[in-house]
Parts: structure tokens; C-alpha cells; sequence
């Protein structure tokens, strides 16, 4: 099976994150992950020589675009921030 048929989504929206044309919803990363078998935040991190959860990564995405990773990272803070203010 596909990484977008386990995702419930098309190959070209897939195809579309991969080249840093679009950027995909937090329960899209969730879905990616869960495909994937990995934790979500390892869809953010850094490559580096000999990190184990980047090698992981690496086996199991490929390279992220770092524009991806960025605009990641960003959504998410926002998205943290909107609950931490909704708490509190």
C-alpha cells in the first residue's frame, strides 16, 4: 500500500508536500506518521550524521524539503499556541 492510500488523500497532494508545494493539515502529519510508523515530531528534525531518530526518519521519508520542515514547524507553533491560549 501507498503512503497516500494510508493517508486517505491522493498521490499528487503527496507528491505536492514532498516538492514544498503545499503544506499538510496536523491531522495529515498525524496520518503520515502513523503510515510511516513513527513518531510525528521526527517529520521535523534535522539531519544529521549519526542521530538514530534521523536515520529512522531518513529510511522511512526520504528527504523533507527544509522549506516543508519550516513551514511544519511553524503551523504547528501556531496550532499549540491557539490551544495553550484556549486553556488557559
Amino acid at each position: 500500500m501507498i503512503l497516500a492510500e494510508m493517508c486517505n488523500t491522493s498521490t499528487s497532494y503527496i507528491g505536492q508536500i514532498e516538492i514544498g508545494n503545499r503544506f499538510p493539515s496536523l491531522e495529515l502529519i498525524e496520518k503520515i506518521a502513523l503510515a510511516l510508523e513513527i513518531e510525528p515530531y521526527l517529520l521535523f528534525m534535522e539531519e544529521t550524521d549519526s542521530k538514530a531518530p534521523t536515520e529512522l526518519l531518513q529510511n522511512k521519508t526520504g528527504k523533507i524539503p527544509l522549506s516543508v520542515k519550516k513551514e511544519l514547524i511553524n503551523n504547528l507553533s501556531t496550532a499549540i499556541r491557539k490551544v495553550v491560549n484556549q486553556i488557559s
